[in-house]
């Protein structure tokens, strides 16, 4: 069969590399991709919010399954677009998508239901949110209703730092219109859980547990950035810990979707906070995590292409879905400045040395070929170093040394992925 990915960071390298394990796809195609991708599938000049080229696109080349790796096009309806011209697509509609596009809709979904969750009022009216904030605790989380690149939640300590904090989202709108609406929410204190999970609209089947490292500096400082490198499986994520997600979380959350009349059926990330009182939900993704996939694709031993049609057919009750005991870690090399200024372009040095390496994995994100042939930076992460290993001290060991195998000027990485670790 053809497949179609959708995207040009390292989740959809990640998922790339795993659809070309599956020995029912012949051929891949990826738009736009990034050079890492090229190197499996073949990149196609459109990007990810073109949907009627993407849609004209898989109908040329008769592309059997499209898989939609990025956030933008699934809150913008691009599932909609493919089922409407009576294409094979994977992903939640746009109806269901707003779990991710509108933090205020998923908040709301869970007061309403009584999914576990923290303490939220939401405003569109800046002086409304100034005022509500005279009031408040601190710590305190602002919130950009919208799409951010992950980017879009200020943790607060003062008055004053929240009131500045209300200006940039609202008022500056430093987050483009995911500002018109903004959250203001309960600070929790706790571990940070990843999960993600396949729904095909009544069934849910999590995948194994994941910890993410948003802060671009070591020991949680610096600013948010899409992902700075992540661990799996999580310590933290017990037995018991999982026992009652699956009581009063996962299954609640799929019903209550179905219930609103938002069939979900794709993937939905649950960013967790175990808390002294238990696990709330932080937040809903309505797709793989970046760098999350790359830890955790790589450990499950599913044909995905198995998995991911059974979401699309409602037939995810038939899949057991299996994970490596092991470990996984993904450090990922950034441009120094990352995330406000870098440069591009910067040759990238020492790639072959993952070849034939069991294990080890380079994922592209930021990459792109120059014109004579060399891989070069084309972001401010480039590339997600992602190591196996018999357990997590292992795995982080392995990971950090083969951070080493690669250089490009300016490169830049946390030294403490994983550090948690040794703390369980």
């Amino acid at each position: 069969m053809k497949v179609l990915i959708v995207g040009s960071g390292g989740r959809e390298h990640a998922i790339a590399a795993s659809v070309a394990k599956s020995p029912r796809v012949d051929k891949i195609f990826c738009a736009p991709g990034n050079a890492g991708i090229g190197q499996l599938a073949q990149c196609v000049p459109i990007g990810a919010m073109e949907f009627d080229k993407l849609v004209t696109f898989a109908k040329e080349n008769a592309i059997d399954l499209t898989i939609i790796g990025m956030d933008d096009p699934l809150v913008g309806g691009i599932v909609d677009a493919f089922e409407a011209a009576g294409l094979r697509v994977f992903g939640p509609r746009k109806n269901a998508a707003i779990l991710e596009g509108s933090k205020a809709f998923s908040k709301d979904l869970m007061k309403k239901y009584h999914i576990p969750t923290a303490a939220y009022e939401t405003f569109d009216d800046a002086d409304k949110a100034l005022a509500y904030l005279e009031t408040a605790d601190f710590p305190i989380v602002l919130k950009a209703d919208g799409l951010a690149l992950g980017k879009g939640v200020l943790i607060c300590n003062s008055l004053e730092e929240a009131k500045d904090g209300v200006k940039s989202i609202m008022l500056d709108k430093q987050f483009g219109s995911a500002g018109n609406r903004m959250v203001i929410e309960e600070f929790m204190t706790g571990r940070e859980v990843s999960v993600l999970s396949y729904v095909d609209g009544k069934t849910i089947k999590t995948m194994t547990s994941a910890q993410d490292h948003k802060r671009a500096q070591d020991g949680d400082q610096g600013l948010n950035t899409g992902g700075m490198g992540t661990f799996s499986p999580s310590p933290f994520y017990t037995e018991e810990v999982d026992k009652f997600c699956k009581e009063h979380i996962y299954q609640a959350t799929v019903d209550a979707m179905a219930a609103e009349g938002r069939e979900f059926k794709g993937i939905i990330f649950f960013g967790l906070m175990l808390t002294p009182k238990g696990p709330r939900v932080l937040e809903y993704n309505a797709r793989f995590g970046d760098p999350e996939a790359q830890v955790v694709l790589p450990r499950m031993k599913n044909d995905i292409i198995d998995v991911l049609e059974a979401c699309i057919d409602g037939k995810l009750h038939e899949i057991d879905l299996q994970f490596e005991d092991n470990a996984a870690v993904c450090v990922v090399l950034a441009s120094d400045g990352y995330p406000v200024k870098y440069e591009k372009g910067l040759e990238i040095r020492g790639l072959e040395n993952f070849e034939g390496k069991e294990g080890y994995y380079c994922f592209h994100a930021g990459t792109r070929l120059d014109d004579n042939g060399r891989f070069v930076t084309n972001g401010g992460r480039v590339l997600g170093v992602t190591a196996k290993g018999a357990d997590l001290k292992e795995a982080r060991e392995n990971a950090y040394e083969a951070t080493k195998w690669i250089d490009f000027d300016n490169k830049y990485m946390r030294n403490d992925i994983g550090k948690a670790i040794d703390e369980a």
